[in-house]
């Protein structure tokens, strides 16, 4: 499926600033401002000055707060966000109530114990971003996230995404039957979205469990699967192969 670009000129402007270049800015603008994120119960919150605040919008990262300071914008991070500005991008510390800083492995815990699933849903966030997708949650669409190929002020989201991870019984279990995938696979196609598996798996029998530490989740590869509905079944009731 192609790109359905926002405007005649989307297309240009974003090869013009690619979004590994914005996220590149936003990197080393918060290593120099040894930005801070706190964490408020499912989220992370950090201040933004104003060059700061042009970054994370136009990395898409984070959603803003409304507050009443003038001087600063606050964004909310998600969990994933967070964890990969931290671990990855390694350009922010987080910090707890008692405003000590959080090492990766107390983050992990903290994190793991806070979002069902959330050492897979990482992986399969982290797997996108370092391949410079933008990626937002894809709850209204019944999926984990949604991926664009630049801003979505420029593009629409091109893949409705679902990280699978099934060993010993304890994972993501939606498209186990024929039912939930076909009702999946139409409901992407009525957006005129990709439906994108990420099928996550050990690579090794004696790994610990995935939500053991920050480092075991290296231990993890990803299989990508697309699949989209052939364009006369989107309405129709044959259910043939995708």
């Amino acid at each position: 499926m192609a790109a359905r670009w926002k405007g005649k000129a989307a297309e240009a402007k974003a090869l013009a600033e690619p979004m590994s270049t914005i996220v590149s800015r936003l990197q080393s603008s918060l290593i120099e401002s040894n930005s801070q994120g706190i964490i408020s119960g499912s989220s992370v919150l950090l201040a933004a000055h104003e060059e700061q605040t042009e970054l994370f919008n136009h990395a898409c990262f984070g959603r803003p707060v409304i507050t009443t300071e003038k001087n600063k914008q606050w964004f909310q991070l998600c969990l994933e966000e967070a964890f990969y500005l931290c671990t990855v991008m390694k350009c922010i510390k987080i910090v707890g109530q008692n405003s000590c800083v959080k090492n990766e492995e107390e983050l992990w815990d903290y994190m793991s114990s806070k979002r069902v699933n959330f050492p897979i849903l990482y992986k399969a966030y982290s797997h996108l971003r370092m391949k410079n997708w933008v990626v937002r949650a894809g709850s209204q669409y019944g999926v984990d996230f949604v991926a664009y190929r630049h801003h979505p002020a420029l593009v629409h989201s091109e893949y409705a995404v679902i990280a699978s991870f099934d060993e010993d019984g304890n994972g993501n279990r939606r498209l186990k039957v024929w039912s939930d995938f076909h009702c999946t696979l139409r409901l992407c196609g009525s957006v005129a979205k990709t439906l994108l598996v990420l099928h996550i798996s050990r690579n090794c029998n004696d790994c610990d469990g995935a939500s053991s530490s920050p480092w075991s989740i290296n231990d993890y590869s990803v299989e990508e699967r697309e699949s989209r509905a052939k364009p006369g079944e989107l309405y129709g009731c044959r259910e043939g192969t995708v």
